[in-house]
């Protein structure tokens, strides 16, 4: 038995609204239910309505057919894993809330997979017997659950979302950098067919270990995340990655004459308001940021034009935990509270590591750690000493590229819909995962992993591709190739064409939409281009005086009029 996708209009679900609703913050959220591709059932998470459904698969067939030209396999994994396998990776309880802990009616733990590398590293241990059987690389297209404190964004950041992850397994680093440099170029051949613009950049491993990794971001201005590139060199990374580079003007000047002087500062607690008060540019005043990281409290200290980059601290010093200290840690060690801290005078030691970008100012504004005072004091100051100067801040636009040494940062937004990892044995190790190598040694497997977020290249698309009319798909995402506009359902000379055109398009395998509600033609436009169907084929006047169609294409808006062989040449070439 055939089955056949129902493609008319009059029988489909799609409930289209005119305005966006209130949750909706952002444009691809605002569009996908106003197209009626989603209907939100629970915070965080969506029902896909039969369009929507249909540019999911259209993204799943492209992953699909490219990862089995790498060579990858294609496996399925229980949603729900025991809670075994997490407490062996030691991840059960690192993980933190994101985690949805559940248990069976015998008592025993599990969890809505997150992420797969705890399970697949199991299937691993079990099924592969021998280094021959080794690189081998196992993908899956499956929905996750992460329980987001606060989903938004609809598709963007729900709870529940739709991902392709694979993971390879390997005897030797050599081959582990083989498969990632496939996978890099596989996933390029991706999101080129899906018709995206995209950056692919340096990022950070994050929660998930290992060494390298690379993030594959979807260029938009509405982007959650940051990315610098270089104009010279063209290095490109996150900006939590991004390292900066700093030309030391001078060496500090131990004779500079400044004498430590205290300044009066009524009410300020702010760098913009320090800023106001003493008329000076916030690059010339230092924060003082004070940090629990991991068992200890450490200060750090930063131009005040600067955001810390907590995940360069933690990288730096190799820390599990970073988190700014509460007030009363503050008081203990610095005897005021945060407004007025700063590295002098304090009433219990603490190691200070301070940001490079600080080593060009001779002359530093801080505070005093005295109420309603800050401190013009020499960077050679005595009375406290830098431990070490680091890099810990954001990148950003005229930054110096630190790969180049003389290329400036210029800083986009993106969308993160990829990201592949060289995992090494973070988890084989933990796991106790080892196979037995051709020279005869009991080694730990090594791993690699690579991500694509399936149902988030739906959102970040139409970030990427939307007008005020609504959103644009590029041809290989849309639900349908075509939709066909009859003027009037009161027009049986209208009715019969359009049903003639929409049979010999589809006997041709065009997946063609027709649109035969008994609505005005003015709704059917809107409801076209709401939807974002890159072809609309206007049965109308046209084809009353002449047999020919109107033929508008959505993207560029142009219209051009056509008979039925070029339109049927239209879509097959």
């Amino acid at each position: 038995m055939v089955y056949l996708t129902i493609m008319r209009m009059s029988q489909t679900l799609c409930p289209t609204l005119k305005e966006s609703p209130r949750e909706a913050e952002i444009i691809s959220h605002q569009l996908l239910l106003r197209a009626g591709f989603i209907k939100k059932t629970g915070s965080g998470l969506y029902t896909y309505l039969p369009m929507g459904l249909k540019v999911l698969r259209n993204i799943e067939k492209i992953i699909r057919e490219e990862m089995d030209k790498s060579g990858a396999l294609e496996v399925q994994l229980p949603a729900i894993t025991p809670a075994e396998m997490w407490k062996a990776s030691g991840r059960w309880e690192k993980y933190g809330k994101e985690l949805l802990r559940i248990e069976d009616r015998h008592g025993n733990e599990f969890c809505y997979g997150p992420t797969f590398e705890e399970p697949i590293t199991n299937l691993i241990d079990s099924a592969v017997q021998s280094y021959k059987q080794l690189p081998i690389n196992l993908y899956q297209i499956t929905s996750k659950f992460r329980d987001e404190i606060r989903p938004r964004f609809g598709l963007m950041r729900g709870r529940e979302f739709m991902m392709k992850d694979a993971y390879s397994f390997h005897t030797t680093d050599e081959s582990l950098n083989e498969t990632y440099k496939l996978m890099e170029e596989t996933y390029i051949k991706i999101l080129k067919r899906c018709g995206l613009r995209f950056s692919i950049v340096e990022a950070d491993n994050g929660a998930i270990g290992g060494s390298g990794s690379k993030e594959f971001m979807i260029l938009a201005d509405t982007g959650e995340d940051s990315i610098v590139r270089c104009t010279d060199c063209g290095y490109t990374a996150n900006t939590e990655t991004a390292n900066v580079y700093y030309h030391t003007e001078k060496e500090i000047n131990q004779e500079n004459n400044v004498e430590k002087e205290y300044i009066e500062t009524p009410g300020i607690k702010t760098i913009q308001d320090l800023s106001n008060f003493l008329n000076i540019p916030k690059k010339d005043i230092v924060k003082t940021l004070v940090y629990d990281i991991d068992e200890t409290t450490i200060i750090l200290l930063l131009r005040g034009d600067k955001e810390i980059n907590e995940i360069k601290v933690k990288n730096h010093f190799k820390a599990e935990t970073l988190v700014p200290s509460n007030d009363e840690t503050v008081y203990r060690i610095t005897g005021v509270k945060p407004g007025s801290v700063g590295p002098v005078n304090l009433k219990e030691a603490c190691l200070i590591y301070a940001d490079k970008s600080i080593q060009n100012i001779q002359t530093l504004i801080v505070g005093a750690n005295k109420e309603d005072h800050h401190l013009k004091i020499p960077l050679h100051e005595k009375d406290f000493e830098i431990k070490e100067w680091i890099d810990i801040v954001n990148a950003d636009t005229g930054d110096i590229c630190d790969t180049c040494k003389k290329g400036t940062y210029e800083k986009q937004r993106g969308i993160e819909v990829g990201h592949i990892f060289k995992l090494g044995t973070t988890y084989t190790e933990k796991m106790n995962v080892k196979i037995q190598n051709e020279k005869g040694e009991n080694k730990n497997i090594i791993m690699g992993c690579y991500g694509i977020g399936v149902s988030r290249i739906v959102a970040a698309s139409i970030e990427q591709n939307h007008d005020h009319k609504g959103i644009i798909w590029p041809h290989a995402l849309s639900p349908y190739r075509g939709v066909i506009l009859i003027s009037s359902m009161k027009d049986n000379t209208l009715i019969e064409a359009g049903e003639a055109l929409y049979e010999t398009l589809k006997n041709k395998d065009i997946d063609i939409l027709l649109d035969d509600r008994s609505v005005s033609l003015g709704t059917k436009f809107k409801d076209a281009e709401l939807i974002g169907i890159p072809t609309q084929i206007v049965i109308g006047k046209n084809y009353l005086t002449e047999g020919t169609y109107e033929v508008v294409k959505r993207n560029e808006g142009n219209k051009s009029v056509l008979n039925a062989t070029e339109i049927i040449e239209y879509f097959t070439n």
